[in-house]
């Protein structure tokens, strides 16, 4: 068994004349959580779409499971890895998005027994009741039969938690998962992830969410222009930072959140004197009924 589950050495991603990564060296030991931090821009999302093959590297190396990730080294040299290889070493890694990318014609629950019926040949007995407690872990098992359209955002990328986790994979990775969401449906998305955690699942997670990472993260990687500019314990890096890059990015950050509180508080002053409120008749379709039915052609 290899001593990280994640290793990448010396990666680099160009796009063109453009180079968003500079030689990224980073370890993940199985079991551990780590969180990217870095203003947008700096090669973050990059990095998770590099682990799980969604783009090529221009140069270095990732390992996942002491296997190199896209290429296979024989007597020195690389060769690229035939696609069947490499949709065996997706299926190993978990990916969820900021967007939730659910299919909305399908169910919660036909959405998370979509791959491993198709891409691990599950039984759909099998998938189905995998789904299901699945469901259950992310706390959606009363909405199994719900459709996206019928899911809040939060609800929705519950959804992606559990079909992600369908696939029972060794590694999950997080772009920005809660950057879409309203601020009243964070903490549910945040509370599926901090539970993954607790269960020992390994994690690599790129957020905002400062609480978080303190709180869940083993390591706090801070990134900014395609390098790693500071990394050791939340608290070190997120209270007693190194670097002028990291506390310039740590003071923006908490200008924001004060913003938002403010925005919030505003938002609550005007529900309170009645100011604001839902259109009569905006009721949506039942559980379990297709929303496309009810459409007026």
């Amino acid at each position: 068994m290899a001593d990280h589950l994640v290793e990448a050495v010396n990666v680099t991603k160009a796009f063109g004349h453009h180079e968003v990564l500079k030689g990224i060296d980073l370890t993940v030991d199985r079991g551990e959580v780590v969180c990217l931090l870095g203003p947008s821009g700096s090669g973050k999302t990059t990095f998770l779409r590099l682990i799980n093959q969604m783009e090529t590297l221009t140069g270095g190396r990732i390992r996942v499971d002491g296997e190199l990730i896209g290429f296979k080294e024989v007597k020195g040299r690389l060769h690229v890895r035939r696609d069947a290889d490499i949709a065996r070493q997706r299926a190993r890694i978990g990916m969820v998005f900021q967007r939730f990318n659910l299919f909305p014609h399908k169910t919660a629950l036909q959405n998370v027994i979509e791959a491993p019926i198709t891409v691990r040949r599950k039984s759909r007995a099998a998938a189905t009741a995998q789904a299901r407690t699945l469901l259950e872990t992310v706390g959606l098992a009363d909405r199994a039969d719900y459709y996206p359209a019928q899911l809040s955002g939060g609800q929705q990328q519950r959804v992606a938690i559990a079909r992600a986790l369908a696939m029972e994979p060794e590694l999950m990775l997080f772009d920005e998962p809660t950057s879409a969401l309203d601020p009243e449906l964070v903490g549910e998305v945040l509370t599926a992830m901090r539970d993954l955690a607790a269960h020992g699942m390994t994690m690599i997670v790129v957020t905002h969410e400062m609480t978080f990472a303190r709180e869940v993260a083993d390591r706090v990687v801070f990134m900014d222009d395609g390098v790693v500019v500071e990394a050791g314990a939340p608290d070190e890096v997120l209270l007693h930072p190194q670097e002028e890059r990291t506390r310039t990015f740590l003071r923006r950050v908490r200008q924001d959140a004060e913003q938002e509180l403010e925005a919030a508080r505003a938002l609550e002053t005007l529900e309170e004197l009645g100011e604001l409120s839902d259109p009569p008749g905006a009721s949506g379709p039942e559980p379990g009924e297709d929303p496309e039915r009810r459409r007026v052609h």
